[in-house]
Formats: C-alpha cells, structure tokens, sequence
C-alpha cells in the first residue's frame, strides 16, 4: 500500500490537485422567467431555450455553486412588469442566488417599490458606488460587497451600479442619488474586501459592459483594446480592481470564453439578455496553499432539450402565468407582416410603426422613440396584448412639444453615434454623412422640403427623454411641453385596433450616405 500512495504521489504531485468552485452568472433577465422557441437563431428557430426551470436544472448537480446576477432582472415582460419585481424575488430566492447588483432598470418601479424587491429577496442587492447626495451616505438597502463562503473560501462579490443609471431610468426615480466612478469605487471596496473581508478571490458583479466594439455574442480571446476602450466599462473596472473575475451585464453581449485581460489578470464575462444563455465560470484554488490559481469561463446556451427543466420552477411558473394569462392574452388586432429592428441600426419596421403610432394618437407634425426603448419585434398574425406589452415594456407616458427645425436637427445630431441612429422617427426623413468626428452633412427633410430651422413642428415623444433621458437634452429647450398623462403602452393598442397592420411602414427614414 505504502508503494501505491507513493506512486500516486509522483504521478500526481500535491500541488497539481486543485479545488474548483462554480460560479454561474445571469444578467439582464428582463423578467423573461420561461423558455420559449429561439425564434432569433435560423438553425434552431422552433427549439426550446432559456427559462429559470432549465437554469435550475442545469446548476443542480453543482456542489458549492455561486449564482449572481448583473441586474436589469425584471422590467420587460407582462410577469415581470405586472409584479413588479416579485416574481423575480421569487424565483431567484428558489434558485438560490448569493447576490445580485442593482440594474438601471430595477429602479424604473420607483426606489420604493425596489425596497419591497429587496426585502422579499433571501440574498443581498450590491450597489458599491450607490450614495445619496444629500448625505453622501451609502443607500442601506444596497451593500458595497457581501462574502459568500463555498468550500472553505471566502469569495467577496462587490456590486457596482452604472453611472449611466441617472439618465437610463426615469431619472425622477434617482434624481437624489449619486452614481460616483466606477472604476474608483470598484478599487476601494475590493482593497476592503480583501483587507477587511479576508476574501481569497473577489468577483466583480458590474451593470455595465465590455469596452470597445463587442455587441452580440462574441470570441473576444484574442482582442486588445485601445487605451480609450479600456478607460471604461468592465476593463476600466478590471484594471482598477485587479479582481480575479468580473462579471458585466447592460449591453446584452455574451463572451464565448470570457476575456483574460493580460493587464491587469482578471477574467471578464457577460452573459446575453433574457435568460438564453449563462456563464459558468470556476474559480481554481491551489489545495495545499489554498491559493486562488486562476479561472475560465463559458457561456452556456440554455436548451431545454439538453438542461432539462426543474418541475419545482416549472410549478412556481406557472402562479404566475395564471395572474396574466387571462389579461395578456386577449386578441386585440392582426398584423399581416412581421416588423423587427434593422440590420443597418438605422430606421426599423418596428421602430417607424411605433413613431408612426404614436403621430397618429397625437395628431404632431412629428414623432420621436428612442430606439433602445423597443423592446421587441411584432410577428405576422393575431396580436395580442401581451405582444404589445413586449414591444413597450415601460411605463412612459406620451409627451407634446413643440420644437424648431433647429432644434431637431440638433436633436437629431446628438443622438446619430457611429453611424447608427438612437431615435425612431415619424414625419420627417434624415441623411446625413458619417464620419470619425460625428455625423456631418445633416439633412432633414419634412413633405419632401428641408427644414428650416426658423419652422415650427409639434413633436410627439416620451416623458423619459424630455426629464433627462440619454439623448434628450433638446427637449429642454421646447417652446411648449406637455405631458399627457397617457400611457405610450395604451396608445400603441388603440392604434392597432384602429388602423390593423396591413402592410410595413414606409421605410429610408434615417439614410446614411457613405
């Protein structure tokens, strides 16, 4: 026996042993809570993907498992909307989650109604960087990091909220917070995690994204950023941290493998949007030192047909399926086309039947939509409320203004980045040249003659762009402004009950010339 354990030993030396503990990441769930067909994927369009059923089912056999989400976890679906977060509080609470960081969209409820979120959660919402003015005091119902102990380590998860937060909700609902620098904010409290906390690793759980150009799903393995690319985003983090792993979410990308950045060691991933996809990652420590010696990542898509999902999920599913079920799924119209978003990220089928919507109930001359506040495509068929409450998940309500031709060209400038167009728009067609330096050469045209900038147009748009939503900041300067008190949401039905999709809207609104 002495000779076996001593061969043992040669071949397989103490320090070659290692200790992994799996670290499963979710991140802009939107309150899409149950799988459904990947209607987005060509190869695979009627599979069955994503859900917290097959999450659960996936992560099972996992021992020492750590879930964590990047916020953003409930607005966007009738269930998630409709309980205002508690479903989410729910199923997370079922699935067990060690922490979550607070979303731009998790405050859209009010700050009120996140409190209720938080205290009807089993585990602790982060937010590092999340202080009141008035004060400077820390929120209290946010916690800058929490230790979370798996296998004999102590792993610190330090939250940090997005600085973009105070204009990517309605900023009413954040006005009296302060989002200080992430990078900075994100250095300080894993110095304090580590010296304080005695953490062995610490993850970084960021509502924020990868800097760069990465959209989508993506192998980043072998990029490397310009230092103006990693001045922020989970990188500028990263290199302040010095984290073992950061974990991003916002932009809705998901890493293939993650990203090992050579500067400062830390691994980054990103998990997609809406439950599709998760990542796992584990966290390597040393068995005889007890040393952290390194992590991977992969993202894993959530086919049901390979995960499997839990029955206890699928039960707790369906209360809140009931709740909604007899409302969302009322017929209201039929569309005899499909409208989704555009391939060049200019004016979409979707996006020029929403403005084109919103027009006709306001009687403008005009009518603007931030393009990110549209949430979903409208497929050929019977449509029904729940469709709709998809495409507009939000709670904004129709504003009328009343704007120079100045006004919205320059409107229209500021929100023209890259080449792409962060407005919708009804009544009015746009070209313009794209350059390194900005859009140039801007024409807006209205009945076929260009705008003067001395003429006077009514605008249709919502409250979340004219109180300081990105990309509103013209809206200030309206001469007349008047919010309706109308939900946006309400509009759109009304509209498809009286004017029925027959055919797509005229598209060539938003025309880049080079």
């Amino acid at each position: 026996m002495k000779h076996l354990i001593a061969a043992i030993l040669v071949f397989f030396p103490a320090a070659a042993w290692s200790l992994s503990i799996p670290v499963y990441h979710t991140s802009d769930v939107h309150g899409w809570y149950y799988s459904r067909p990947a209607k987005w994927d060509k190869e695979n369009s009627t599979r069955s993907i994503g859900g917290f059923a097959a999450f659960s089912s996936l992560v099972k056999a996992d021992k020492d498992r750590i879930l964590l989400d990047s916020g953003d976890t409930f607005q966007g679906t009738p269930e998630g909307t409709l309980t205002k977060g508690m479903a989410t509080a729910a199923l997370m609470n079922q699935l067990g989650y060690a922490a979550a960081t607070v979303g731009n969209h998790d405050y859209d409820y009010t700050e009120a109604n996140l409190k209720v979120v938080i205290s009807s959660s089993s585990f602790p919402w982060l937010g590092a960087n999340v202080y009141i003015k008035d004060t400077g005091a820390q929120t209290g119902y946010l916690k800058p990091y929490v230790i979370v102990e798996r296998a004999g380590k102590r792993i610190a998860v330090v939250g940090i909220a997005g600085r973009h937060t105070a204009t990517s909700t309605l900023p009413a609902n954040v006005k009296h917070l302060e989002f200080r620098d992430e990078a900075a904010e994100a250095a300080r409290w894993t110095r304090e995690a580590r010296e304080v906390g005695r953490a062995d690793a610490v993850i970084i759980l960021a509502h924020l994204g990868l800097g760069g150009d990465v959209y989508g799903k993506t192998d980043v393995s072998t990029r490397t950023f310009t230092p103006e690319q990693a001045s922020y985003g989970t990188l500028a983090l990263a290199r302040a941290s010095k984290a073992e792993v950061v974990f991003g979410g916002h932009v809705h990308t998901g890493l293939e493998k993650g990203y090992h950045d050579p500067e400062s060691g830390s691994l980054l991933a990103e998990s997609y949007f809406g439950l599709t996809s998760v990542t796992r990652v584990l966290l390597e420590f040393d068995d005889v030192t007890g040393k952290f010696t390194g992590a991977t990542a992969q993202l894993l898509p959530l086919w049901t047909d390979t995960t499997g999902e839990d029955p206890a999920v699928t039960e707790t599913l369906k209360t809140y399926s009931a709740l909604v079920d007899r409302e969302m799924g009322k017929v209201i119209s039929a569309s005899e086309v499909d409208l989704g978003t555009s391939p060049t990220g200019l004016d979409s089928g979707i996006g020029n039947w929403f403005t084109d919507a919103m027009r006709r109930q306001a009687r403008t001359d005009a009518a603007f939509q931030n393009t990110a506040g549209i949430r979903a495509d409208i497929k050929k068929g019977e449509l029904r409320i729940r469709d709709v409450f998809q495409v507009m998940p939000f709670e904004n309500t129709l504003v009328k203004l009343t704007l120079t031709g100045d006004q919205i060209k320059r409107l229209i400038a500021d929100n023209l980045r890259g080449g792409f167009s962060k407005l919708q728009l009804s009544g009015l067609k746009v070209r313009f040249r794209n350059t390194p330096e900005g859009p140039r050469d801007i024409v807006v045209e209205r009945s076929g003659a260009e705008l003067k900038p001395g003429d006077k147009l009514t605008v249709a748009t919502n409250n979340y762009l004219t109180t300081g939503g990105t990309g509103g900041k013209v809206f200030d300067e309206a001469e007349k402004s008047e919010d309706t008190l109308l939900p946006i949401r309400d509009l759109l039905l009304k509209d498809l009950k009286e004017n029925p999709l027959k055919a797509a809207p005229e598209g060539g609104r938003i025309t880049r010339l080079d």
